[in-house]
């Protein structure tokens, strides 16, 4: 006889087929199970179509199978508010289900609880915490967000940065010249992160200097991300390779463009403009990056992948804005002429930032690196 935690770690590699698809909503996956036997299984593919326990109902209906006196795994709380599909809570009582076994309760404010209310009070058996840990690996960015709104903070995204190094630390050789410094392998694991994510940033030096795509070029069900260039002197041409390709740009700045990149109704790629608060950490005028994250939470964007020269990179680090870093290192050694990974102009070692190992393995013959802050001021999940 299965346990709670193996059909609950089913449910979570149901919902990671969702892994590119559901922003703004969080990835559940959803186990109906009767007997010791599965009946139906179901996770959210898209925001706006059938949640994770709809769609497990609607395979068990699909199979044959009757779902009174089941118990549904779900990796995340049921709903319980009217969105754009029904409550999930209302919709496992009127499936008669007799147990509902829950990873952890929903952090969105119009949830929080009562989606596990509803069900106690349906004379339902609710079992909570079941790999809870596990689960909210799946949806850092939106617990983020959802907590923060539920504390009255002004919420922000999940951010992380990407970079890909030397073993000495450099990320491209001082005229600019940096492809490439991975191999293939991580730079396809690159092509995963940007999938998974809402938007990308990058700044006007990398699109002048690397003229990038900063698009997703794997075989996903993904949508493109948003991509978010910091552009507060209005550099960029409208000829630059990122407005080339399908999606949509939006072009951040403290001041209104003298002249406006437009692109024809034709084009697949469409552009906008987002006037910015001025940072007051210098006297030019730049973009105040935490204005703009919490621009883009606003939106509905949950995660945030960061792609970007050593000035921008430091100055997220800096203001203490990136949850993750995602390093890829190669096995070469670029000199001390070369570029570093960050611009951080400390002097003394009480300035150092200090990082947390997450996780190290190989891609490739390069190193994949994830690390997180050990001493942050932002509101944690």
């Amino acid at each position: 006889m299965a346990s709670d935690q193996e059909y609950m770690a089913l449910a979570i590699q149901l919902a990671k087929q969702g892994l590119y698809t559901t922003s703004p909503n969080p990835r559940v996956g959803c186990v109906l199970v009767k007997n010791d036997e599965i009946i139906g299984q179901g996770f959210h593919f898209k925001a706006g179509e059938g949640h994770a326990e709809v769609n497990a109902i609607a395979d068990a209906k699909q199979r044959g199978n009757d779902t009174q006196g089941a118990t549904a795994y779900v990796t995340l709380e049921p709903c319980s508010h009217f969105g754009r599909t029904p409550p999930c809570a209302q919709g496992l009582i009127d499936a008669n289900v007799a147990r509902v076994v829950g990873a952890m309760t929903d952090p969105n404010p119009q949830v929080a609880g009562n989606g596990f209310n509803i069900l106690r009070t349906a004379g339902i058996e609710v079992v909570d915490n079941c790999l809870a840990a596990e689960s909210a690996k799946l949806n850092p960015g939106f617990i983020k967000r959802m907590s923060m709104a539920g504390k009255n903070t002004e919420p922000l995204p999940y951010v992380r940065l990407k970079m890909a190094t030397s073993l000495d630390g450099r990320t491209a050789m001082q005229s600019g010249e940096s492809q490439w410094i991975t191999g293939p392998e991580a730079r396809a694991e690159v092509q995963r992160l940007r999938a998974q994510s809402c938007a990308i940033i990058c700044g006007a030096d990398s699109v002048l200097i690397d003229d990038p795509s900063m698009n997703v070029r794997i075989e996903t069900d993904s949508r493109q991300p948003l991509r978010v260039i910091i552009d507060s002197q209005h550099r960029i041409n409208a000829d630059a390779n990122i407005f080339t390709h399908p999606g949509k740009v939006v072009i951040v700045s403290p001041v209104a463009p003298e002249s406006a990149i437009t692109r024809n109704e034709s084009d697949a790629c469409s552009v906008s403009y987002l006037q910015t608060a001025a940072s007051e950490n210098n006297d030019r005028q730049q973009v105040d990056l935490k204005d703009l994250l919490v621009t883009l939470a606003r939106q509905g964007i949950n995660e945030v992948l960061i792609e970007s020269g050593a000035q921008l990179a430091g100055a997220f680090i800096a203001q203490d804005l990136v949850d993750e870093l995602v390093l890829f290192t190669a096995p070469t050694l670029l000199g001390s002429d070369a570029r570093p990974a960050f611009t951080l102009p400390f002097e003394t070692m009480g300035q150092q930032i200090r990082w947390s190992w997450q996780d190290v393995r190989m891609v490739g013959n390069d190193l994949k690196l994830v690390l997180k802050s050990q001493v942050s001021s932002k509101e944690k999940p």
